[in-house]
C-alpha cells in the first residue's frame, strides 16, 4: 500500500532536510533562454535548466508520456530494474515520472519514488492504486538536487532518464551518492551526446530547443563522474541504436584514503 504519498519519508527527522520546492508564479517559464556553451562556435554543452522550465515541459508531456518517450525508454528501464531486482532492501527511484517501472520491481524490495512534476506523480499514484503495488511506500514531489532523506538511507538508488533534465546534474549526482549506503549501488540510465557523426550533428541542432524539450540533447558523460566515493563498475550501451547508456556505480564501503602531502 502507498503510505503517506504526499510527504517525504521521516525516518530520521534530526538529519532530514526539507525538499527545496517552489511553485512557479512566472508565466514566461517556457520562454526563458537556456545558455549554450560553445567552443569555436560549436555547441559543447547546455547550461542550467530552471526548475520552472522543467515543470512546464513535463506538464505538457504528462498526458502522452507513456505512449511517446516512455516506449522509446523501455529497454533501458527494464535493464536497470532487472539488475535492481537481484538486490535487497530499500530502493530510491529518482525521476519516477508516471511510474512505468514500478510494476516491474519484485515485491521483496521497498520502493520510494520522487519526481519534480506533480502531474507525473498523479499518474504514478494512480498506477500504484490500480495495480495494488504494496511495496511502493512513498511517492514524493521533491527536488533531486536537495533530497529530503538522511545519509545512507537506501541500498540502491536509480535515476533513469533524469540527469539531462535536472538543473544541476553534478549536485544531483552527489545527492544520489549521499543517500546511498556504503556498499550500495547507484544506477543511471541516460542519454550522453556524441561529438561526431550524424547523431552528434543532430544533437547540436536540437540544443537550442532544450527548454521546450525539457532535456539537454548535448550532455557530456563527465558531468556524472564527480563523486570520489562512487566507483564505476559497469557501462553498457542500450537499445534502440545505443541512444542510451546504463552506468552502474558501487559506493565504497570506506572513504578513499587521502595521501599524505
Amino acid at each position: 500500500m502507498l503510505k503517506d504519498a504526499a510527504q517525504p519519508m521521516r525516518t530520521n527527522p534530526r538529519e532530514e532536510r526539507e525538499p527545496a520546492m517552489r511553485s512557479s508564479t512566472r508565466p514566461d517559464a517556457r520562454s526563458r533562454a537556456i545558455a549554450l556553451h560553445r567552443d569555436g562556435g560549436r555547441i559543447v554543452g547546455i547550461g542550467r535548466m530552471d526548475e520552472d522550465v522543467v515543470r512546464s515541459a513535463y506538464r505538457r508531456w504528462a498526458p502522452v508520456y507513456d505512449h511517446t518517450f516512455g516506449r522509446v525508454a523501455t529497454e533501458g528501464r527494464r535493464h536497470a530494474v532487472e539488475i535492481i531486482n537481484q538486490r535487497q532492501g530499500r530502493v530510491l527511484e529518482v525521476g519516477v515520472g508516471t511510474g512505468l517501472s514500478l510494476p516491474e520491481y519484485k515485491r521483496h524490495l521497498e520502493i520510494v519514488g520522487i519526481d519534480l512534476s506533480p502531474e507525473m506523480l498523479d499518474k504514478a499514484r494512480e498506477r500504484v492504486a490500480n495495480e495494488g503495488l504494496d511495496n511502493i511506500t512513498g511517492l514524493h514531489e521533491m527536488d533531486a538536487g536537495d533530497l529530503a532523506f538522511p545519509d545512507a538511507a537506501f541500498d540502491t538508488t536509480v535515476a533513469m532518464y533524469v540527469m539531462t533534465v535536472v538543473p544541476d546534474p553534478e549536485k544531483v549526482m552527489r545527492e544520489l551518492a549521499r543517500v546511498t549506503k556504503p556498499g550500495g549501488e547507484v544506477i543511471l540510465v541516460n542519454h550522453f551526446s556524441q561529438e561526431e557523426g550524424m547523431r552528434g550533428w543532430l544533437e547540436r541542432r536540437m540544443a537550442p530547443f532544450a527548454g521546450k524539450l525539457g532535456w539537454r540533447p548535448v550532455f557530456d558523460v563527465g558531468r556524472v563522474m564527480v563523486c570520489d566515493d562512487l566507483k564505476l563498475v559497469e557501462r553498457r550501451s542500450l537499445r534502440p541504436m545505443g541512444l542510451f547508456t546504463m552506468m552502474r556505480f558501487h559506493k565504497r564501503a570506506e572513504p578513499m584514503a587521502i595521501a599524505a602531502e
